[in-house]
């Protein structure tokens, strides 16, 4: 069996409000197995943001373990948690947040330049990405001159150039009308399928959700099947 790809035990985080604590998550605990897309659906305020932020090692939380592809990040230095989040981890946020001054071939390429491929290669990844996304005819335009589907494709394509093993999603579809926004989740599923990475994604979207594997929500600062 192969191991999960993420792993959250009993996570706890709290934040100073005033003189008293506010208990955000409260014990939460999750696993996810490669190749499988899984819906965070909450109300807003519940800690949705926080738990990606958790599990993307953007944030230390207060208690718990945090687990990527078998690495407990709380066993890791700053530089190691930096590096499992550079090769592991890709991000998609609701707003596209690409650079303005690049064109979308650049944005791809970019991360994979950091990562240490060669301007070559990188390229040719790039390229091989705004072509199964059915972009490659806008790879030297700039995000301004992109549709805000277009823009988000990209971003997706961004997220997923170093082949991270886990997927976190941040609302990736609430921009964008709901055509759109279906066309965006169709590309977004395809290269899940394809690549076999564990995608966790936070929606309101109730019909996106519905395509996905299963469904969770945060309750009373806990994780549970929705």
């Amino acid at each position: 069996m192969a191991r999960p790809a993420l792993v959250l035990k009993n996570i706890r985080q709290d934040y100073g409000q005033g003189e008293s604590l506010l208990h955000v998550l409260k014990g939460a605990s999750f696993t996810m197995k490669p190749g499988e897309m899984v819906a965070l659906v909450a109300p807003s305020g519940t800690g949705k943001s926080t738990l990606l932020q958790i599990a993307g090692l953007l944030e230390h939380p207060t208690a718990g373990e945090v687990i990527i592809n078998g690495r407990n990040a709380a066993d890791l230095t700053d530089d190691e948690r930096t590096a499992l989040r550079r090769n592991d981890i890709g991000f998609v946020y609701q707003f596209h947040h690409l650079l303005p001054e690049f064109s979308a071939l650049e944005n791809i390429m970019l991360p994979q330049l950091i990562a240490g491929l060669s301007r070559n290669d990188a390229k040719e990844r790039a390229e091989q990405m705004l072509d199964y996304l059915k972009i490659a005819h806008r790879g030297e335009h700039r995000p301004a001159e992109l549709s805000g589907g277009e823009q988000q494709r990209v971003a997706i394509a961004r997220a997923v150039a170093n082949a991270p093993s886990l997927l976190l999603a941040d609302e990736p579809t609430g921009n964008l009308d709901p055509g759109t926004a279906g066309y965006v989740f169709e590309a977004l599923e395809a290269l899940v399928r394809q690549s076999g990475l564990a995608a966790l994604i936070a929606t309101h979207n109730l019909d996106l959700a519905g395509r996905m594997d299963r469904r969770v929500t945060l309750q009373d600062g806990l994780v549970v099947a929705a």
